[in-house]
């Protein structure tokens, strides 16, 4: 084991501008880079900075970049979850509606009810698999861009 000094440890300083996003309000830093003592108001270099890397996000959110990343998504995930809970409630109805059809058998022991019960877990599954593979064809590539240039354009920010 080693033995220290007592002299204060070396701070490390994540550039990443999604570490401070997801840790607002913890970890802050103030205007000089070391940890804030006490919360009050920032500094006035660190509020332009964070006024300014806001500014960056809202252009980058208004882009047609990234407005066609959202619609990408919104087309696959709205259709997709009407389908799904078309056929989870289609099943629950059927089960509760007309349990004479759910009971007929297919297959020996094994019956309607069985079958749909198991097609909702292999239509879950489906479903995953679907939307990874849109999210890895269709969004993943333009999303990987537009945070490479949103942390660009943020690292500029602080200089």
């Amino acid at each position: 084991m080693e033995k220290h000094d007592g002299g204060r440890s070396a701070q490390i300083r994540f550039d990443d501008p999604w570490y401070d996003a997801l840790a607002s309000g913890w970890g802050e830093l103030d205007s000089t880079g070391a940890p804030a003592s006490a919360p009050g108001p920032p500094a006035p270099r660190a509020a332009e900075q964070r006024a300014d890397a806001a500014g960056i996000y809202l252009e980058v959110q208004q882009s047609a970049a990234f407005q066609e990343v959202r619609s990408r998504y919104r087309r696959f995930v709205f259709p997709a979850t009407v389908a799904f809970f078309t056929w989870y409630v289609a099943y629950v109805v059927a089960a509760t509606m007309a349990p004479d059809l759910m009971a007929q058998p297919v297959a020996g022991a094994v019956n309607v009810a069985m079958v749909a019960g198991l097609g909702q877990f292999l239509t879950t599954f489906a479903l995953t698999w679907a939307y990874a593979r849109h999210a890895r064809l269709r969004r993943d590539r333009a999303a990987l861009d537009l945070r490479w240039d949103t942390q660009e354009l943020t690292r500029g920010v602080g200089r």
